[in-house]
């Protein structure tokens, strides 16, 4: 069976087409009743949990933050306009993409590409859906604003009158007044 440290070593977790060995992940591991089963550093766990949170929050504000024509790509990469045709279809001109420069699948599933998540590669239809919505929701908010602008040049329109009005009627209480002091001090 030989020492426990190579049968530790021929445990690996493949991950990308590389071998990492529990040690390198900070594993441990002892003989329990003649089994080898591994432990990690605390320490090292929680590290590794709040990297994994971490990622998992990078990929939901991407995800979110996905909506209308993209401008760039969170990586800092710019968009192209891709156009992808399968030679079996006689569609022209093919299914047409959003990408990040950077953007690579990196795993085909079913012939799904399928990348890291991190960049941008958005159906040309749903952008373009998603920007005549908010595009549509910015001219309502403009209109609104608009009945509110002329609702308040009616407004300010009848306060003007109503300051003409006001401001006559203080000048002719300030006549009388005038007259009541010359009489009454006179």
């Amino acid at each position: 069976m030989g020492s426990w440290a190579q049968v530790l070593r021929s445990e690996g977790i493949k991950e990308k087409e590389k071998w990492i060995y529990f040690d390198e992940l900070g594993l441990t591991s002892e003989p329990v009743g003649g089994e080898f089963k591994p432990h990690m550093d605390p320490a090292e766990e929680r590290r590794h949990s709040k990297r994994q949170n971490d990622y998992i929050n990078m990929l939901g504000f991407v995800a979110d933050s996905e909506d209308g024509i993209p401008r760039r790509c969170p990586c800092g990469g710019r968009i192209i306009h891709e156009v992808r045709g399968k030679d079996d279809y006689d569609t022209l001109p093919g299914k047409r993409f959003f990408t990040c420069k950077n953007y690579e699948g990196s795993l085909i599933f079913h012939s799904l590409i399928i990348a890291d998540g991190f960049h941008y590669r958005q159906p040309w239809v749903i952008g373009v859906q998603e920007e005549i919505e908010r595009l549509t929701k910015r001219v309502e908010e403009a209109e609104q604003v608009m009945m509110g602008v002329s609702n308040l040049s009616k407004q300010i329109e009848t306060l003007e009158e109503q300051v003409k009005i006001l401001s006559g009627q203080v000048d002719y209480l300030t006549v009388q007044v005038a007259d009541l002091e010359k009489v009454c001090f006179e």
